[in-house]
């Protein structure tokens, strides 16, 4: 089981998500009972690295993502902490996923919110390699959140999954905005239903995990990997439990 230690970054700092209400996000205090100084998104990602044992990062530019300038300095400064990073920072076209690439992204994101169609997404999987690209399945209170501008899809969460996958897509993350934050827990049906339409897919899923157990359900459920914050500032989830996740398969 993979756990990816989750980073959202806006105005420069690393802010704490909760419930998708962006305006409303405030600086990341504490990691495992490390201080953060206001929102250093630095140093979250080295508290989740050295005090955690976390091999993956994931940072989220919230302020590409809303079409305001992106951060790449601090994405890149992230990447140099040295775990693989996925970066999902507005990623609508092949140049926009180079250039992740070329800030430090291990993988591209690329998320509904912002897809304008699945032949873009084809495209940038053609064009960089779909091992390289993970396709953010976005959605709030189970529902798909999908661009103004997009033809893609507005079906059911796991038919645009297997859209995805046809597209290209080495990977497919499911995420609610609505639960992220609120120690609510995952919808593990939804994600059942997104796993079956997606075979031979890796499956990484987030928003909402409380605790150890959460990540034993999802690797039940067949995810391969946990995206992971609130439960990291907290200590809900310490370095054990991850050296103890990490070890789980899915059937």
């Amino acid at each position: 089981m993979r756990i990816i230690g989750v980073i959202d970054l806006s105005g420069g700092r690393a802010v704490h998500a909760r419930g998708g209400r962006r305006e409303t996000y405030e600086p990341v205090r504490t990691v495992a009972g490390a201080a953060i100084d206001d929102g250093d998104a630095v140093a979250v990602a080295r508290a989740y690295v050295d005090r955690l044992g976390i091999g993956e990062l994931y940072a989220a530019d919230l302020d590409a993502l809303s079409g305001q300038a992106p951060q790449d300095a601090l994405v890149t400064d992230i990447a140099a902490v040295g775990a693989p990073l996925l970066v999902d920072a507005a990623a609508t076209s092949v140049d926009r996923a180079r250039h992740a690439l070329a800030l430090g992204a291990a993988c591209v994101v690329v998320a509904l919110e912002t897809l304008d169609s699945f032949d873009t997404l084809r495209r940038i999987c053609r064009e960089i390699g779909g091992q390289r690209v993970a396709f953010s399945l976005d959605l709030r209170g189970g529902q798909p959140i999908v661009a103004s501008n997009s033809t893609a899809s507005n079906d059911a969460a796991h038919s645009i999954a297997a859209r995805a996958r046809d597209a290209g897509a080495g990977a497919v993350i499911v995420i609610d905005v609505a639960r992220v934050g609120t120690g609510s827990g995952l919808d593990l049906a939804l994600i059942a239903r997104v796993r079956a339409a997606t075979p031979g897919l890796t499956l990484l899923a987030g928003g909402g995990v409380r605790s150890v157990d959460d990540l034993a359900r999802l690797a039940a459920a067949g995810c391969d990997g946990a995206l992971v914050a609130t439960a990291l500032h907290d200590g809900r989830i310490g370095a054990n439990d991850i050296a103890a996740a990490v070890q789980v398969r899915h059937d």
